[in-house]
């Protein structure tokens, strides 16, 4: 007896993994933290590095304004961001202002 094999085109296997992940819950923010973009080292963001990164531990540069990193809550905008246009972590993303 022989087994039949169907053969599924990539993109209808990627649709079936994407719309799999986009069900699973995401991960929750500690109550206790914020969401803090450009205070985060070159490869050490918590997640959100912007095209052409996946997530966790993918930034680019140091203080990369489109990456960030959980920091305690209330001390994003006191911490010290070399490209942001204030000089301290922003609450959402940001163009880096040049060197």
């Amino acid at each position: 007896m022989q087994a039949t094999v169907t053969k599924l085109p990539a993109t209808v296997l990627a649709l079936a993994l994407g719309a799999a992940f986009t069900s699973l819950p995401a991960a929750a923010q500690p109550a206790d933290k914020e969401k803090c973009y450009g205070v985060a080292l070159k490869g050490k963001n918590d997640c959100a590095a912007g095209p052409g990164t996946t997530c966790a531990g993918t930034s680019k540069a140091d203080h990369q304004g489109n990456a960030w990193s959980y920091v305690a809550k209330g001390s994003c905008e006191k911490t010290a961001s070399k490209t942001s246009p204030t000089g301290f972590g922003k609450l959402e993303s940001f163009k880096e202002k040049k060197a």
